[in-house]
């Protein structure tokens, strides 16, 4: 598969087969989403694979958004993407390098989780990026320690649907030259 076909053949899969997903193929996944490119190379992107009744409980954390829910629900695994805070954007004594501030976590968290959806597609496996959800319950249920921020979830199995993409604008739209 070419970098254009996987690109232009992902789609967002919110329907999935009971199939389940090894742990090995979810550890090659990661293994080449972590060529990611990040902020000096902090590379501050951090995957928790979650299934069973962990994945149960952050279904609940989508009760605003019930359709995330059942995504989750018969998704077999979720991946949280999370962030550790503090780094990216930052000098090492402390202040920031840009203007942006933090907004640079979530650029390396963004690129390193088409990443890591990019590669699931090429083995065959669905993804969608989620961002709707209650983000202090569900950092509750994940366990994470301080210094560590969620930014996604990423339900992922076997696709059971083949949805179209939907209409793209033209390069000639997003795309302007300039000397």
């Amino acid at each position: 598969m070419t970098a254009k076909e996987c690109i232009t053949g992902r789609r967002s899969i919110r329907v999935f087969t009971e199939q389940a997903v090894s742990h090995e193929l979810i550890e090659q996944i990661v293994s080449v989403a972590t060529y990611a490119p990040s902020w000096k190379n902090t590379q501050i992107t951090r995957y928790i694979a979650v299934e069973g009744a962990a994945k149960e409980a952050l279904a609940k954390c989508t009760s605003t958004w019930p359709k995330n829910g059942d995504i989750i629900r018969q998704a077999p695994m979720v991946i949280a993407v999370t962030v550790v805070t503090g780094r990216c954007g930052y000098e090492r004594d402390g202040s920031f390098s840009t203007k942006k501030g933090t907004g640079w976590q979530m650029f390396d968290a963004g690129v390193a989780s088409e990443a890591f959806c990019l590669a699931a597609y090429e083995q065959g496996l669905g993804t969608v990026v989620m961002g709707l959800y209650d983000e202090e319950e569900a950092s509750r249920v994940l366990g994470l320690p301080e210094g560590r921020e969620l930014v996604a979830l990423i339900p992922i199995g076997y696709p059971a649907e083949s949805p179209v993409a939907p209409k793209r604008k033209t390069a000639e739209e997003l795309l302007v030259f300039q000397s």
